[in-house]
C-alpha cells in the first residue's frame, strides 16, 4: 500500500525579487507532489514582485508589509499564515527540480527526531541557467571551530562527493523543509527565526537550537534545486553595508544564545582568534559594521534570556553538539 505523503506549505519572502520570482514560482507549479499552499510575504518591494506573486497560479496568499521587516520576521509571518504539516522556506532566487517536494516528502515520514530535511542545491546563474560544469551551492550547514558556518560544499564541483544521504548540522533556509512540530518546539518567545537577526545566519541559529533540543536534519541529495547565490564570504566587499553589519552582529548573538561549555572547550582558541580578526577588520576598514557591536550590547539581555530558555529545555548533551564543530 502506498504511503500518504505529508502536506507541505511553501513560504517565500520577497524584496525586489522580480528578476527571479517567475522562475521560482513556475518550478513550484510543476511539482509532481504539489504543495498544499504557497504563501508570499513581500517586504515593501519597489519592483513588480507583488504583481507577479498575485497573478501567479501557484500562489495562494500574498501578504504585503508596509516596510522591510527582514527575512526572519517575514518568514515567521508566512509560517504563521500557513497550515501544512511541514514548511518549506524558499528563497525567490531558487528553482526546484520537479520532484524536489515529492522526494523530501517521502523521507519526511520518519521518526520524530527528524525535524529538518534539505536537498542538494546547485549553483544557478543570474540568467536562469545552471552553472556548467555543475557546482555545489549547499548540501546543508556546517560549523568550524572558529564559530564560522558555511554551506557544505559551496563552490566545489558536483563530482560525487555529496552523493550520500546523511545527517547534517542543519539546512540553508534558501530551501529548507521544517517539520511544524519542530517549528513550534524550538520557537523561543513566539519566534522560530530570531527576528533581531533581520537577515543572515538566522538559519544557522535555528539549526543550532534544533540540535540542542534533539531534532536532526537529513540531507537528501536526490532532491535537487538550483540557487543564484549572491552572498558569499569572497564577495563581502561588494555586499550592502547593512548586510555585513547584520552578519557581524549575528555572529555574536548566535553564540550568546547557543554555545555551552563543551563547545567553548573545543572552539575557544579558534573562536577568539576569529573574533579578534572580525573586530580588527571593522576597526581598520569596515567602519560601517562598527554599530553591530553596540547592537550586540543592546540585545545582550534578550539573548541571555533566550539562552536560559534554550538551556533549560535542551535534550542533547554538549559533547554531541561539540563534535559538529570541525
Amino acid at each position: 500500500m502506498s504511503r500518504v505523503l505529508p502536506t507541505i506549505s511553501v513560504t517565500l519572502v520577497t524584496f525586489d525579487s522580480a528578476d527571479f520570482l517567475v522562475r521560482c514560482l513556475d518550478s513550484l507549479a510543476t511539482q509532481t507532489a504539489p504543495p498544499l499552499e504557497v504563501v508570499v510575504v513581500d517586504n515593501a518591494s519597489r519592483d513588480a514582485s507583488v504583481a507577479i506573486a498575485r497573478r501567479h497560479p501557484a500562489v495562494t496568499r500574498v501578504i504585503e508589509n508596509a516596510h522591510n521587516v527582514g527575512f526572519a520576521a517575514g518568514q515567521n509571518q508566512a509560517i504563521a499564515a500557513s497550515s501544512g504539516a511541514w514548511v518549506l522556506t524558499l528563497n525567490p532566487d531558487v528553482v526546484l527540480d520537479a520532484t524536489f517536494l515529492a522526494t523530501l516528502a517521502a523521507r519526511a515520514v520518519q521518526p520524530r527526531p527528524l525535524g529538518t530535511l534539505c536537498g542538494k542545491l546547485l549553483r544557478l546563474g543570474a540568467d536562469g541557467a545552471p552553472v556548467v560544469p555543475a557546482r555545489i551551492d549547499s548540501t546543508g550547514i556546517e560549523f568550524t571551530r572558529a564559530f564560522r558556518h558555511f554551506d557544505r560544499g559551496s563552490e566545489e564541483p558536483d563530482d560525487g562527493r555529496w552523493a550520500a544521504e546523511e545527517l547534517v548540522f542543519g539546512a540553508s533556509a534558501a530551501a529548507a523543509l521544517y517539520r511544524r512540530e519542530m517549528i513550534e518546539d524550538v520557537a523561543i518567545e513566539g519566534e522560530f527565526f530570531d527576528e533581531t537577526f533581520f537577515a543572515y545566519r538566522e538559519d544557522a541559529d535555528v539549526a543550532w537550537r534544533a540540535q540542542l533540543l534533539g531534532w536532526d536534519c537529513l540531507y537528501v541529495p536526490s532532491a535537487l534545486g538550483y540557487h543564484v547565490r549572491r552572498v558569499l564570504p569572497s564577495r563581502r566587499g561588494r555586499l550592502p553595508a547593512m548586510l555585513n553589519r547584520h552578519s557581524v552582529k549575528n555572529r555574536f548573538l548566535m553564540r550568546i544564545k547557543n554555545a555551552d561549555l563543551a563547545v567553548w572547550q573545543r572552539c575557544a582558541l579558534a573562536g577568539i582568534t576569529r573574533d579578534a580578526l572580525v573586530v580588527g577588520g571593522c576597526l581598520a576598514r569596515e567602519w560601517s559594521s562598527l554599530p553591530a557591536f553596540w547592537q550586540v550590547a543592546t540585545l545582550w539581555p534578550r539573548a541571555r534570556r533566550q539562552r536560559a530558555i534554550i538551556q533549560a529545555r535542551r535534550r542533547r548533551d554538549g559533547a554531541v553538539i561539540a563534535r559538529w564543530f570541525r
